[in-house]
């Protein structure tokens, strides 16, 4: 074959090549870091809907404490079913900022109080745009106090991450160590 200059000497490579550096694209590292805390961002916009309002909550619980307490009166429930809702909004926001922390920390691991705040001020201000939304809902009302309870919620979750972190860590050397020793 005559000498061609213009053309690649490499052949082309192989599919199990190429396999491996697709997994490691960043749209992919990206989606892989961010699903869960999109989903669980779409889950907090569902319930700033109508069908999750304190009538429709109301409707659902109120036979469940009925049939665990039967002789719970009105004045009762309406406390029982408040706490039950404000205790949702900690624990949504809660589960939501770990899950912004797994997203903006990525593939890295450890602690570090930028990936913290970071995570913290995505949910305070995703917490602000939710009651934004729910004032638009007829059967919803916003209030900054709920926001404020989300971001307590928030705040909660990155200073369980600061302790819990590097409690781990520290778990996790002890017990390599502790292996090697046995070794």
């Amino acid at each position: 074959m005559p000498e061609q200059p213009w053309r690649n000497p490499r052949p082309a490579p192989r599919l199990s090549e190429v396999q491996p550096l697709l997994r490691e694209l960043p749209p992919v590292k990206w989606l892989r870091a961010w699903w869960p805390a999109l989903l669980w961002a779409t889950l907090i916009f569902l319930m700033s809907t109508d069908a999750f309002s304190s009538e429709h909550t109301g409707s659902i619980i109120q036979p469940i404490l009925r049939w665990i307490y039967p002789a719970i009166t009105l004045e009762q429930f309406e406390i029982i079913h408040h706490l039950i809702r404000k205790g949702a909004h900690l624990a949504e926001y809660f589960v939501f900022t770990l899950l912004l922390f797994r997203g903006v920390r990525g593939g890295r691991s450890g602690w570090r109080w930028s990936w913290g705040f970071l995570a913290l001020f995505i949910a305070a201000v995703y917490s602000a745009l939710d009651e934004i939304h729910q004032s638009f809902v007829a059967s919803r009302t916003a209030s900054p106090y709920d926001s404020l309870l989300d971001s307590t919620g928030a705040l909660a979750a990155v200073v369980f991450l600061f302790l819990w972190i590097p409690w781990r860590a520290e778990r996790s050397q002890e017990a390599m160590e502790s292996s090697r020793n046995l070794a």
